[in-house]
């Protein structure tokens, strides 16, 4: 499959996946705007296509200000942060899988923003949620106006309907019609407002600045402003935080047994969060562990495919006592197309992101680790070019179990029929790349490497891994509407 724009970071990063967001909220601090845009920034691996920023002061209201782009090219210039005043903002940076894209579709860009009779709010949305075409269908029906795709709007919606009378239980109330997963930060005049779903899918922290607070999508952009974690929001529970009062912890949903991404342990929180009182690197050089004893093979160098794959690339060197090395190099300063392409130069996307270390890596019988394979699409071209580069064999081994059904939990997953491995069994995929050898992490292994010793309890799984085995902690309604097919029915 060729990329759409071979010349084109976006080539690329379509055979990768993308947590669809990330939130970030800070209240009793001055200039909070400031705050919320270097946490952003800290977030920006989790959404890269947009971002917004909305702030409380009693003198203004409520500012906002929603652009395109990175966080340190749109939130950075004074002028567009002097329009944000206040000691209360949220912000949010986006990568869609719900709503449309495009630079015609700011109004997709969160955090949305309602007023209701008790006061405004606004709220940013990590995750996705499963019944949301029904719930729009129904909305609608009832008069509601929708002024985006996307489908946290019917959070707004929904609690523009309810009777409650204050802004934190007419979120509540919203909330209990929702199905899918979401860590949504919320404020109003005078509060911030954090919620995960019961299944707690999606990641949610608390941190401590100055006299302030703070959640975060993850632990590293509490880091990047000098707050203190102090906790998880735990999966189902609802915080309520002023200045004055502090948390009020709340629970409005039934308890379920919580099921934690853990995808997100193996690619999209970034190795310096912290996840369930675990170090992310920690788990992932540990995912090289296990891969090193499920598969190993002889060679001369373990290389890392960058950013993602080195931490597991650590761990298998050190387990297998093969010697590590950086025998290819990421282009820190790569940027969207900046020339538009000719047939000369066809099929060059990963040129502009990856280049081999040709001294290195000639005549050497190389392992490359990799987070994930997607649709092979750039695992193939990396594979072309380390052998380009003179390498006597090329060994794949993938941090992550083969990646066979898509994810409604907000993550940009292709269709089904778009993933390799829906189609192919390990042996046929190793054929199909034309390496000498494949082989993905068992979901045993990724289970003991993230701290489960016995493994995955088939019965009780303790984490959501539908990605990898076709069973979903909730069912993704609206998709099997349109004819998806759950693992049962096939």
């Amino acid at each position: 499959m060729p990329p759409s724009h071979p010349f084109d970071f976006d080539a690329v990063e379509a055979d990768k996946l993308h947590e669809e967001c990330g939130v970030f909220g800070v209240v009793g601090v001055s200039d909070a705007a400031n705050f919320v845009a270097l946490g952003l920034h800290a977030l920006q691996h989790r959404g890269q296509e947009a971002g917004g920023i909305v702030t409380y002061a009693p003198d203004h209201g409520f500012s906002s200000a929603r652009r395109f782009g990175y966080v340190r090219d749109t939130f950075t210039s004074q002028s567009v942060m002097e329009t944000l005043p206040g000691t209360l903002g949220i912000g949010h940076v986006r990568y869609s899988t719900s709503g449309s894209k495009g630079p015609t579709q700011i109004r997709d860009v969160q955090p949305f923003f309602g007023e209701f009779s008790m006061g405004g709010a606004a709220i940013a949305h990590n995750g996705n949620i499963t019944n949301a075409d029904s719930l729009r269908r129904e909305l609608i029906d009832r008069g509601s106006i929708f002024q985006s795709s996307s489908d946290s709007e019917c959070i707004i919606h929904l609690m523009a309907r309810s009777l409650q009378r204050d802004i934190p239980s007419r979120m509540e109330d919203a909330l209990r019609r929702v199905e899918g997963a979401f860590s949504v930060v919320a404020m109003t005049r005078t509060k911030l407002i954090g919620v995960r779903d019961p299944l707690g899918v999606r990641p949610l922290v608390l941190g401590r600045v100055g006299d302030g607070w703070v959640l975060s999508s993850e632990t590293c952009a509490l880091d990047i402003i000098g707050a203190e974690f102090v906790r998880e929001i735990e999966p189902g529970e609802m915080v309520v935080i002023t200045p004055e009062g502090g948390v009020e912890s709340l629970r409005p949903f039934r308890p379920q047994r919580a099921r934690f991404c853990i995808f997100e342990h193996v690619y999209f929180s970034r190795p310096d969060s912290i996840i369930g009182g675990r170090s992310v690197y920690e788990t992932r050089r540990q995912i090289g562990v296990e891969l090193a004893r499920e598969a190993p093979v002889e060679a001369d160098l373990v290389c890392p495919v960058p950013d993602s794959g080195t931490p597991a690339a650590i761990g298998y060197s050190q387990e297998s006592g093969i010697p590590y090395a950086m025998g290819i190099v990421r282009n820190q300063y790569m940027g969207r197309t900046f020339i538009e392409p000719t047939e000369q130069i066809r099929n060059m996307g990963v040129r502009l992101k990856l280049n081999v270390n040709r001294a290195l890596i000639r005549g050497k019988r190389v392992i490359l680790v990799d987070d994930s394979v997607v649709r092979g699409t750039t695992s193939r071209k990396i594979k072309e070019m380390i052998l380009d580069a003179g390498a006597a064999e090329v060994h794949f081994r993938i941090a992550s179990p083969p990646t066979a059904w898509p994810c409604f939990y907000g993550v940009d997953t292709p269709q089904r029929e778009k993933l390799l491995a829906a189609t192919m069994s390990e042996d046929e995929m190793c054929a199909h790349l034309a390496v000498d050898s494949l082989r993905f992490i068992s979901l045993d292994g990724l289970y003991r490497a993230v701290g489960e010793a016995k493994g995955r309890d088939p019965n009780r799984p303790q984490y959501c891994d539908a990605c990898f085995s076709g069973e979903y902690p909730v069912e993704p309604s609206d998709q099997i509407e349109k004819g998806f097919r759950l693992k049962a029915a096939e």
